[in-house]
């Protein structure tokens, strides 16, 4: 027994220092992008493609859409106090007999369509799509080479995130990842328990299984929903390894992480190594234009809220759920879903309305969406989903001009609502509530309701209205000018008798010096 023990041992620190010395021999320079902080920052630019896009689409698809009820499922279903726990219990069985890899069989993508994936999000007027390639389950959706639970290996049986990079830049938009991986070694420990009451108590979940450690990771009793504020070196390089695979094979132009840079313990060194990488590889593959990025969040309190090591300066910051009250000086994104991140049937939808007028919102306060749609198991999107984002294509088709390419006035917008509320399902907006772009000297109005018969506009009053004369009003999507008057109001602009879309409403207005 004792030597069994001991030749356990001689291996795991065996591999453990093939791991380490693999890592040493790729972390040599590669380019102007050093791993710290003060050389990324120092280098760091965001793409004028981003700047111009506006919209990016995001899906959360996986082992989890299987159960239909979130992403959450692989954590939620072994807690025995939640709700998933009982549907899971009612449904599949007890989570000692039918674990979280026993759904992963039953995930076949038998009607996926990567093509037909990507028509929709171009007709919805996306310019980049980030489909999530792990999430906190640690099950990779491409071909990974340092995870054996992946889907083109188990499940689908299919590289999906090679076929949807194909299918993204056959249809000319631009290619990003997402990664919530760095969570996965504490996010599934509760695997490793066992109910605490009932017939079953004491029975260990099936996360203790030795034979499925590379989906569950080893027993070590830390819970945590974030980050791990302590990583054994093993968890550290198998992120490495996993998103430079992800990096240097899939080539994205977006990376987005949930959170700020892992590793707590080692002050985000792991992460600046991987940034560095990216950043260099991202220089050579693009002849030295600065055309790939990352988005990040947290801030500067992020690290005692165990999200990882938050630096400003390093990548673009991403607001989750969240729409600042103000506009902001360096372009941003906030990710949002149309309702669940994961299908779910049990969660609510937005309102096209409130879609539309986040987005505007969004915009004109210097950012971007990034706009979550969540596929079934089957690689179908729901009737509503489909709905949604054929509704925003028809917006887009006539008011993309105001949106997509702009640039923020000196003030994102004016009426009583600053911002929309985090996971509201119906839009706040009024027709006092106005939002501002530009393109040059053109200035772009949108009113986010009807107004009836007369727009009025107080920022545009006669005694605030920037240099320049007003010499014509537009409607996008109505042809012909509109009429109009303006004095110390405001302007007021005259409304044609029917409109042109259901939603938010842009005026162009012309001859005022912007710049």
């Amino acid at each position: 027994m004792r030597h069994k023990l001991f030749s356990a041992i001689v291996v795991q620190i065996v591999s453990f220092c093939i791991v380490v010395s693999a890592a040493a021999a790729d972390t040599g320079p590669e380019g102007p992008f050093e791993p710290n902080w003060e050389s990324i920052r120092d280098n760091y630019e965001v793409p004028e493609w981003f700047r111009n896009a506006k919209l990016g689409i995001y899906v959360h698809w996986g082992v989890y859409s299987v159960a239909e009820r979130g992403e959450w499922y692989g954590r939620r279903m072994y807690d025995e106090n939640d709700p998933v726990y009982a549907y899971h219990l009612k449904t599949y069985g007890h989570p000692s007999e039918f674990g979280y890899k026993d759904l992963i069989p039953l995930w076949k993508a038998e009607n996926f369509d990567p093509n037909a994936w990507l028509d929709l999000f171009k007709e919805a007027g996306a310019r980049y799509f980030t489909p999530c390639a792990v999430h906190h389950d640690g099950f990779d959706l491409w071909d990974s080479k340092y995870q054996p639970f992946n889907a083109a290996k188990m499940g689908p049986k299919k590289d999906l995130l090679g076929m949807l990079r194909a299918a993204t830049l056959k249809h000319g938009l631009r290619f990003g990842v997402t990664s919530h991986l760095a969570r996965s070694y504490c996010w599934l420990q509760t695997s490793h328990g066992a109910d605490t009451k009932g017939p079953k108590k004491g029975v260990p979940y099936d996360g203790r299984l030795k034979e499925y450690e590379g989906l569950y990771h080893e027993t070590h009793g830390d819970t945590a929903m974030r980050y791990p504020a302590v990583s054994p070196a093993h968890w550290k390089m198998s992120w490495k390894f996993r998103m430079t695979d992800l990096i240097d094979n899939y080539k994205p132009d977006l990376i987005y992480l949930d959170g700020a840079l892992p590793f707590l313990d080692d002050k985000g060194q792991t992460g600046f190594e991987v940034l560095a990488h990216y950043y260099n590889t991202g220089l050579k593959r693009h002849g030295g234009k600065k055309e790939v990025m990352l988005t990040y969040k947290g801030s500067a309190m992020t690290q005692e809220k165990n999200k990882g090591w938050y630096v400003s300066g390093i990548g673009t910051r991403d607001h989750e759920r969240n729409v600042p009250e103000r506009l902001l000086d360096e372009p941003w994104q906030t990710d949002d879903s149309i309702g669940p991140w994961g299908y779910n049937t049990t969660v609510p939808y937005t309102s096209v309305d409130q879609l539309i007028d986040k987005f505007v919102d969004i915009v004109s306060k210097n950012g971007n969406l990034l706009l979550n749609v969540p596929p079934k198991a089957d690689g179908t999107f729901d009737k509503e989903t489909i709905h949604s984002l054929k509704e925003l294509g028809k917006w887009n088709s006539i008011n993309g001009e105001a949106v997509f390419g702009s640039r923020p006035w000196t003030h994102f917008g004016e009426g009583p609502v600053k911002a929309p509320q985090s996971r509201a399902r119906v839009s706040p907006f009024s027709a006092k509530d106005i939002r501002f772009t530009t393109r040059a000297d053109t200035l772009y109005a949108i009113v986010l309701d009807w107004p009836g018969e007369t727009a009025v506009i107080t920022s545009l009053a006669k005694d605030q209205s920037p240099s320049g004369k007003i010499e014509k009003v537009e409607l996008l999507g109505h042809e012909g000018p509109l009429e109009f008057t303006q004095d110390t109001e405001g302007l007021k602009v005259r409304m044609p008798a029917e409109r042109p879309c259901d939603y938010a409403f842009a005026l162009r207005i012309t001859g005022l010096k912007l710049n």
